[in-house]
């Protein structure tokens, strides 16, 4: 665990709608859901409040490639939420591909018994779970942070 920072982690699932968010204690053992977060005016703002009642290091925020790797509108959106929610709390943000974190996040609540329409108000925080275990995960195993930073002098689009 040499290589390991340090310190709570946000994890954040960016979507149309409603915002995953997630967290982990300061050793990385476990990644545990927060809260669901409606996506509206408001949103970077109760981002912000959880990360300070926490006292986070860093956030990690899914970034929804599709399969192939490429870019897509919603990555677009996270991007943009991302750089917009580093502006707003100062505190960094890496940017980590999360392309499974949902389906593994609706498999998980499938094989609990759960129905996707009861599912629906804890799906993000669930995959925002998922996304910041496999973060911690990595690197603890690599010794290197996960996905890719937040470039500071993004302009945030608010």
């Amino acid at each position: 665990m040499s290589g390991f920072r340090r310190g709570v982690r946000l994890g954040v699932d960016v979507g149309r709608a409603r915002v995953g968010v997630a967290r982990c204690d300061p050793d990385g053992m476990l990644a545990v859901p927060v809260e669901t977060v409606q996506r509206n005016e408001s949103s970077i703002d109760r981002i912000a409040t959880i990360a300070l009642d926490f006292d986070v290091l860093e956030f990690v925020v899914g970034l929804p490639v599709n399969m192939q790797g490429a870019d897509t509108p919603s990555t677009t959106d996270a991007r943009e939420f991302a750089a917009a929610l580093q502006v707003r709390t100062g505190t960094p943000v890496r940017l980590v591909d999360e392309r499974l974190s949902t389906v593994t996040a609706h498999a998980a609540l499938r094989s609990s018994g759960r129905s996707q329409k009861n599912s629906r108000s804890i799906v993000d925080q669930i995959a925002a779970v998922v996304l910041l275990q496999q973060a911690i995960d990595t690197e603890k195993s690599t010794g290197n942070p996960p996905g890719a930073t937040v470039p500071l002098d993004e302009e945030s689009p608010r």
